[in-house]
């Protein structure tokens, strides 16, 4: 049944079918194939409850926040502004990249959006400043990637869901390992241009007064952030409500900047409209899907498999690890939690593994995935943003970012303290 089931999954994924169609089909034929009664019948009353949960509104809040502030020109400001900060490192630019996408993502729960939104901005300055443009263009996709670890984050959001774990606990964990592998992203480049200077493209020339004259610029991300992180901690508002409340400072920002326009809003709910409709239809199959498993009985087989592995808790962690490195190559991230999480997470909890910890290795797996071949979703954002040029110069500037992410697996590994102190010393848990 297990090797039914991946082999289809592999043969839609390879046909090139959406990602959302996929997992449908898939639990259709695995319903005409395994089930004894027809399933597919209780489909309008499994989606449902699917779709009605009330922490799924904040995926659209995050989405349309991310859109304003590409919309309003916030962005190219604050990308403007930490290019005067950074511009001193080996590097320039790509730095800035980091740092850009380090606040952004403190703003924006998805790291689409963020790489989208700092891709717009930084990648024509790559044959302007003449930097290499496989560094820069991986520098940009695996900033991106930092919009699901460093809170609000619509993945956290959903694994919370999915396992019953506490979205502030959860946000909170994640502070530390997204600026700490904002850091490890920061280190590859300098170490990359100072072995290869030509790289690191034209220093920008800049004073002290110029830095200072832009530090206005970076107060409305700051703002943004604490009115979102902090709204929920302070005890005032929910992360969904904390979502909307991002989306109301985003559009007075934008009012503020008197660049509101009937037709700049238009675009901001279109692209919310887009970017909405996909995930949540993924969400809807994927709902349907781990029904079908649970009730054909593969979820208990998959958990007992796993468990008489005999691998140990910390073998089990590393097949955990190597199964979403390998999943992360032909499967889009978001599908990935939705089908994984509920059959791998029992398991791993059983192991003493903390939830909350687990939560944001599972995070950072899925980080991995974003920036990995061949369905990479980072990768075709950041492509698709060029006018010319190879998605192969990506994928090769994304393999420095990809090892730094497994030395923060290796840290949080060894020292989970680095995850779990943070919400323990805050929330007492």
């Amino acid at each position: 049944m297990l090797a039914t089931t991946t082999l289809i999954l592999l043969v839609l994924c390879a046909a090139s079918i959406p990602v959302a169609a996929a997992l449908g089909v898939l639990g259709l034929a695995l319903d005409q194939m395994f089930s004894a009664m027809p399933l597919h019948r209780a489909m309008g009353e499994v989606i449902w409850p699917g779709s009605n949960e009330y922490l799924l509104i904040s995926i659209p809040m995050f989405v349309m926040l991310g859109e304003v502030l590409l919309r309003s020109g916030i962005a190219r400001r604050v990308y403007a502004a930490i290019a005067q900060w950074f511009s001193w490192l080996p590097g320039g630019l790509m730095h800035a990249n980091i740092g850009t996408c380090t606040l952004f993502a403190a703003t924006s729960g998805s790291s689409v959006a963020t790489a989208a939104t700092i891709g717009t901005v930084a990648i024509p300055e790559i044959e302007r400043q003449r930097y290499d443009a496989r560094l820069f263009l991986g520098s940009v996709a695996a900033g991106g990637t930092l919009g699901i670890l460093v809170p609000p984050s619509i993945i956290m959001v959903l694994y919370g869901l999915l396992t019953d774990t506490s979205v502030p606990q959860l946000y909170l964990a994640g502070f530390i390992p997204g600026f700490a592998l904002a850091a490890l992203f920061m280190l590859t480049i300098a170490a990359a241009c100072i072995w290869r200077p030509a790289w690191g493209g034209l220093r920008l020339q800049t004073s002290w007064a110029e830095r200072l004259r832009t530090l206005p610029d970076l107060v409305p991300p700051v703002g943004i952030f604490l009115v979102v992180v902090g709204s929920i901690y302070a005890g005032v508002a929910t992360p969904t409500e904390a979502a909307a409340l991002g989306v109301i400072a985003s559009l007075g920002l934008a009012a503020w900047e008197r660049k509101l326009t009937w037709p700049m809003l238009a675009e901001v709910l279109q692209g919310t409209m887009r970017t909405t409709a996909m995930i949540m239809l993924i969400i809807l199959a994927a709902k349907f899907l781990n029904f079908v498993l649970g009730l054909i009985g593969l979820t208990q087989a998959m958990t007992t498999f796993f468990e008489q592995l005999g691998l140990g808790k910390y073998g089990m962690l590393l097949a955990v690890i190597a199964f979403y490195v390998i999943l992360g190559c032909f499967m889009e991230s978001l599908s990935m939690l939705i089908t994984t999480v509920p059959l791998i997470a029992p398991v791993m909890f059983k192991l003493g593994f903390d939830p909350v910890w687990f939560g944001i290795i599972v995070t950072l797996l899925i980080e991995t995935a974003l920036i990995t071949p061949p369905v990479g979703m980072n990768l075709y954002v950041v492509q698709g943003l060029r006018r010319s040029g190879s998605i192969n110069e990506v994928i090769a500037g994304s393999i420095p970012f990809v090892a730094a992410m497994f030395v923060l697996l290796g840290l949080l590994t060894a020292w989970p303290e680095l995850t779990l102190w943070l919400p323990n010393a805050v929330m007492g848990k």
